[in-house]
């Protein structure tokens, strides 16, 4: 072969594997091996997430609840977390409460303006929320708690009517629906109280970067409007040991006394690294609390379940009772306090698991 022919032969062997390349990339791109994945949502799939109901009450489906008929779902399905008339307990927070009939008059709740002369120990939501939608929707998608998504569109309206009741917006015998409750809107006590921040919504809105707030050197004016006595300052356990510990946010250190100084005039708690229980009480509630078991019992009173004091009185006398109660713990359970089921803690040690049982047992102190 002659210098030609080689000169030849090196151009068409470029040219072939170029031809080459460009077949394997038409290929690849022809064939995307993610367009093959899943599927598409069926119709009926797609209704059971569409849910939502917006503030103008589209997505609201037909039905009508008395307050009456919220009466009786409240007392069987909500009462036990919310309080018999929406003023909650030690876990949640009130859902009635705090606002006026000038309130809702005004469609501004005076208690939230700032600088008013109106003050209330804790915000409710029915301080807080300002779309009648809104609360509808919630307590369609999540409640109850333990069964969400079960009541049907008459007892949510049922449900949602109770609230307006107790909160003086509709009358004791007033039938909410479909059809009257954008009327019933226009008496949601804070309904005016939605602002709109320009910057959160147009691309060309300029952010707040030239507000006057005090920064340095405030002054401060504590007041202090309520207070957890100091016999129940332990009574959920330390709740130092119940927050990550990663993140800002501390809780307060209730295995100490509680400090007299303003807030922020004492260094912030450290993190508080749950060990595994050693037998000990302290070590116990650490373990309780780090578990959320606190969330739902409370050492000598009912929460959502029933006090660990009521466990002991129950079972008093029982032979195996620590055995009992361990297997209580890990498996959890339904029936023995009523209706509403104790979740499973699978993710206790046997060794913790026993413990709390033991510590129970003992007389839960």
């Amino acid at each position: 072969m002659n210098i030609l022919d080689k000169n030849l032969i090196s151009p068409v062997r470029g040219l072939v594997a170029l031809a080459l390349a460009c077949a394997s990339w038409s290929a690849i791109a022809q064939d995307k091996p993610w367009q093959n994945m899943g599927r598409d949502a069926t119709p009926a799939e797609v209704k059971a997430w569409d849910i939502d109901v917006r503030p103008d009450f589209k997505g609201l489906p037909k039905g009508a609840g008395s307050v009456d008929l919220g009466t009786k779902v409240w007392e069987d399905k909500c009462a036990s977390c919310h309080g018999i008339f929406g003023e909650s307990n030690e876990v949640f927070t009130p859902i009635v409460g705090g606002t006026t009939e000038e309130d809702i008059k005004n469609g501004r709740v005076a208690a939230l303006v700032e600088g008013a002369a109106v003050t209330v120990p804790q915000r409710t939501t029915m301080m807080k929320v300002a779309t009648l939608s809104t609360l509808w929707d919630y307590i369609n998608r999540a409640m109850p708690w333990n069964n969400p998504k079960t009541l049907t569109p008459d007892e949510v309206f049922g449900v949602t009517a109770y609230i307006l009741n107790l909160a003086n917006v509709v009358p004791a015998d007033f039938i909410l629906s479909d059809k009257n409750i954008a009327e019933v809107q226009q008496r949601m006590p804070n309904r005016n109280g939605m602002v709109f921040h320009e910057p959160l919504w147009k691309v060309t809105g300029k952010g707040d970067v030239k507000n006057v707030a005090c920064m340095k050197n405030c002054e401060v004016d504590p007041k202090v409007r309520s207070f957890l006595p100091d016999f129940a300052r332990d009574a959920h356990g330390n709740i130092a040991a119940q927050n990550r510990v990663v993140g800002p946010v501390r809780g307060a250190d209730t295995t100490q006394p509680a400090p007299k100084g303003p807030v922020g005039s004492v260094p912030p708690p450290k993190a508080v690294v749950v060990a595994a229980a050693s037998g000990g009480a302290s070590d116990v509630k650490a373990l309780l609390g780090a578990n959320a078991c606190l969330a739902c019992h409370g050492i000598n009173s009912k929460i959502v379940g029933p006090g660990f004091n009521e466990v002991v009185a129950k079972h008093k006398g029982r032979a195996d009772l620590e055995a009992y109660l361990t297997g209580k713990v890990k498996s959890g359970g339904v029936g023995v306090f009523g209706s509403i089921p104790m979740p499973a803690q699978p993710q206790l040690s046997d060794a913790d698991a026993k413990a709390i049982a033991q510590w129970i047992a003992a007389g839960a102190k």
